[in-house]
């Protein structure tokens, strides 16, 4: 397994979605819901949106947990990818939120299941950095590169440099802290809606760097071992087609298959050789999630990866007992036969 794709994620289903009237003023990703559809109709339509997103996972091979949200007060519950990151070494990191009404997706029977069925053995919290205004959104304020340990941040005041500091000096990871606006001077709010990086590709709005020298510098950064990077247009980047992620499936037969999962409406705004590129290293699988997409968030921003080694089931750790003893008796005084 990659390093960089996980195989297996946790995603929020969430009774009651609706566009955050609390993250309006600076994600201009976000839309208004359309005129006369009424909000139960689109919690409706979000419900089933998600259902696809975990049922193509599956399909593709990628463990996927699910976990009901029937709180009203939460709605951007359905993005967990701004308060949790897992990573390998059995290290978890919990952040702090910019909207007040979005620090309560925080929950404590996620991280619970996380210490049954995965290895961890250490949860970092920095969410007590709230009170203080200097907050750090998760994977949507960092796209990180696990494998060169490299934390990509599009600076704002929903990615403070100095808890970037902080979160790459415990988990161990380089920052390469950059601006980044579109053509109108506003800056981006989330790097996960201008980047995506894979094992050997990358998704990167480039010219949302602004520094020429910056620029070149991630550049350098992404490609440096090889990984090609595919270079996205303002436009795109405005269909979603940086809020992509790699995972790691499998086949029916077993076999491992990375897949990149973005949008439908992502994938169609995507050029046949940006197609041909992604598909060098993996099959894009996309989902039409055109209410979840009204929030400003789009398919990344809904999954939660999961960067940890699995805990053995009861019965394979029976299985195993069972398998030393049948190699090694002992006797009743605890002596080995051997």
């Amino acid at each position: 397994m990659s390093a960089q794709a996980p195989s297996a994620v946790v995603l929020i289903r969430a009774d009651k979605f609706l566009p955050n009237p609390h993250t309006a003023a600076d994600n201009a990703f976000q839309s208004d819901v359309p005129a006369g559809l009424a909000d139960e109709l689109v919690s409706t339509r979000a419900l089933a949106e998600m259902d696809a997103v975990a049922e193509a996972l599956r399909e593709a091979g990628v463990t996927v947990h699910v976990f009901a949200d029937e709180d009203h007060t939460r709605p951007d519950s359905v993005f967990p990818n701004n308060w949790l990151s897992t990573h390998a070494g059995g290290y978890v990191a919990v952040y702090p939120m910019y909207a007040s009404n979005r620090r309560h997706e925080r929950r404590a029977d996620i991280l619970e299941m996380l210490k049954s069925q995965y290895r961890v053995q250490t949860i970092i919290d920095y969410s007590g950095l709230e009170p203080d205004g200097i907050f750090l959104e998760g994977t949507g304020a960092m796209v990180l590169d696990h494998m060169s340990r490299v934390a990509y941040t599009a600076v704002s005041h929903r990615a403070d440099t100095h808890v970037l500091e902080r979160f790459c000096s415990d988990f161990n990871y380089e920052p390469m802290a950059f601006e980044a606006v579109d053509t109108g001077g506003v800056p981006v709010y989330h790097t996960n809606v201008m980047a995506c990086v894979g094992t050997d590709v990358a998704l990167f709005a480039l010219d949302m760097i602004p520094d020429k020298y910056r620029r070149e510098q991630v550049r350098e950064r992404l490609s440096v071992n090889g990984r090609r990077v595919v270079e996205l247009t303002e436009e795109q980047v405005r269909e979603f087609a940086g809020n992509a992620v790699e995972l790691c499936g499998r086949t029916p037969e077993g076999r491992r298959r990375y897949v990149m999962v973005m949008s439908g409406r992502a994938r169609r705004s995507l050029r046949p050789d940006q197609v041909a590129a992604i598909e060098e290293s993996c099959e894009i699988v996309a989902i039409d999630i055109p209410t979840i997409e009204l929030a400003g968030g789009s398919v990344r921003c809904m999954i939660a990866g999961v960067h940890l080694d699995r805990r053995p089931e009861e019965h394979e750790l029976t299985l195993a007992v069972e398998a030393i003893n049948e190699d090694h008796p002992i006797t009743a005084d605890g002596r080995d036969v051997a």
